[in-house]
């Protein structure tokens, strides 16, 4: 199944044009698609996630050293895991709609893998490593800034959004919170659930995950953004 966009459209949405098309498309393949077409296991995008996994961790290591030069090593290291978790990468993918190009499968097509997170998240990656081999560290640390890091100071929210959610919500007179799981979908070795946070059964917030945790922090996370918008009103 091929993606519903061209390169050349990622490549305007990135703000970099491949002088080695070749990666991009590795970038892109996942191993469903790769089976299907027979093509050697190395030619999906495992390999080059493993590597793009690397450099954006030592990219957002730079970032944070010089950014909070007072913040302590374990702050730094919790909030470098809250920018490159899961739901936070597979939020930055969607700004450009990186789905919509990902060379699936039919069967990983048919389950929905395209809007799943954890593919969304691990091209992502495996976008940097290919960005990394083809432009070198600098193409690759402006795209991490420009697309990732952009907004590091809401991220870090991610970590534990469910605690600080509830935090909030007790600060706040007869105010009651609720998750709501609205779908659990998929085979019991990639399971994908779907949750609402609801503060006075409205929806405050939405989240998708591997676990109804992950799900629910998501959800929170959401749920924080909106509540912190309407403080500064």
């Amino acid at each position: 199944m091929k993606g519903v966009y061209s390169l050349e459209e990622l490549e305007k949405r990135i703000g970099y044009r491949f002088q080695r098309h070749e990666l991009l498309k590795q970038a892109l393949t996942h191993s469903s698609h790769a089976n299907e077409q027979k093509i050697r296991k190395s030619g999906d995008y495992e390999r080059l996630e493993f590597l793009g996994d690397a450099v954006l961790e030592l990219l957002t290591s730079e970032f944070l050293f010089y950014e909070h030069p007072d913040m302590p090593e374990g702050k730094l290291t919790r909030l470098r895991s809250s920018i490159v978790c899961e739901p936070a990468l597979a939020g930055c993918a969607k700004k450009v709609e990186l789905g919509k190009f990902i060379l699936l499968g039919k069967g990983e097509e048919a389950t929905g893998g395209r809007e799943r997170e954890s593919i969304i998240a691990d091209v992502l990656e495996a976008l940097i490593g290919a960005m990394y081999l083809d432009g070198g560290f600098s193409v690759v640390r402006e795209f991490v800034r420009g697309f990732i890091l952009a907004d590091s100071e809401n991220k870090v929210f991610f970590h534990d959004s469910k605690t600080i959610l509830q935090e909030m919500i007790q600060t706040r007179p007869n105010q009651q919170l609720v998750y709501e799981l609205l779908e659990e979908s998929g085979p019991d070795h990639n399971k994908e659930f779907t949750v609402q946070a609801l503060l006075n059964d409205k929806r405050v917030g939405f989240g998708r995950g591997r676990t109804k945790k992950a799900a629910e922090q998501q959800a929170a996370y959401e749920a924080i953004l909106l509540l912190k918008e309407q403080e500064k009103k």
